[in-house]
C-alpha cells in the first residue's frame, strides 16, 4: 500500500502543479522561483542519487554512455520541437518532464525495492519537488499561448499516468534485473535531467524571476542535500 501512496503522490504532483499553473495564484516570479528551486534540488539528485549509484552498479564507461544517450535523445527531441513542430508554449517542459521522468520513475520504482526510507525519500522529494513547478510553470505558458485548460489538464494527467506506469514497472518488473541494466537505467535518466536543466529549467527560471534565480537554485540544492543527508 505503501508503495502505491507513494507513487500517486509523485505522480500526481504534476497534475497539482499544472492545477495550480493554470488557477492563476503564482505569479511569473513566484513561477520562476519554483522552477529555480527545482533545477537546485536536480544537481543533488543527479548526482547523488542517480549517477554516483549508477556508476556503482554499471562501472564508469557504460554508465557515461547512458548519460550522452540520454542528453542526446532529449537535445533531439527537444529540437524537432522547438524548431520543426509548431507547438504551444510551455511544451518544452512537457517534453522535459516526461523524458527524464520515465527512467527517473523507473529508477525510484527500483530504489523501493531494496532500499531504506531515507533513499526513498530523497529520491521521491526530490522528483516531487521538480514535478510540481515545472508542471505549473508549463501549464501556465500553455494557457497563455492559447491552449485550452481542459487539453492543458489532459496532456498533464496523461503524463501523471504514464510516469505512475514507469514506477510500478519499476517495481514489479525489474526485481530480478542486472544491478549493471539497473546503472543504465539511471545514467539515461541523469542524461536527460541535466540537457533539460541547462535547455528548460533554468533558461525559464531567470525569465520569470531573473537575478533571484540564482538564489532559489541555492535554496532548492540545501534542500535537497538536507533530504539525501536523511537518507544516511
Amino acid at each position: 500500500m505503501l508503495v502505491w501512496i507513494l507513487i500517486a503522490l509523485v505522480s500526481g504532483a504534476l497534475i497539482l502543479g499544472a492545477g495550480l499553473g493554470l488557477s492563476g495564484w503564482l505569479s511569473n516570479r513566484v513561477m520562476g522561483w519554483l522552477i529555480a528551486m527545482a533545477g537546485g534540488a536536480l544537481i543533488i539528485s543527479i548526482t547523488l542519487e542517480l549517477i554516483e549509484p549508477a556508476i556503482e552498479q554499471a562501472g564508469l564507461l557504460f554508465v557515461m554512455v547512458a548519460i550522452l544517450a540520454g542528453g542526446t535523445l532529449f537535445t533531439c527531441v527537444n529540437y524537432i520541437i522547438d524548431e520543426k513542430v509548431k507547438r504551444s508554449e510551455g511544451s518544452g517542459l512537457l517534453v522535459a518532464v516526461t523524458l527524464d521522468g520515465i527512467p527517473e520513475n523507473l529508477a525510484l520504482g527500483v530504489a523501493l525495492i531494496g532500499a531504506g526510507p531515507g533513499a526513498v525519500a530523497a529520491l521521491a522529494g526530490s522528483i516531487f519537488l521538480s514535478n510540481l513547478p515545472e508542471a505549473a510553470g508549463s501549464a501556465k505558458q500553455m494557457r497563455d499561448g492559447g491552449r485550452s485548460v481542459g487539453s492543458i489538464l489532459a496532456l498533464w494527467s496523461g503524463t501523471a499516468v504514464i510516469l505512475a506506469a514507469a514506477a510500478l514497472i519499476g517495481y514489479f518488473s525489474l526485481t530480478y534485473v542486472s544491478e549493471g541494466v539497473l546503472g543504465i537505467i539511471r545514467g539515461f535518466a541523469a542524461g536527460t535531467v541535466v540537457v533539460s536543466l541547462a535547455s528548460e529549467v533554468f533558461p525559464n527560471a531567470y525569465k520569470n524571476s531573473r537575478h533571484s534565480a540564482g538564489f532559489a537554485v541555492t535554496v532548492g540544492l540545501i534542500f535537497a542535500i538536507c533530504l539525501h543527508q536523511l537518507s544516511n
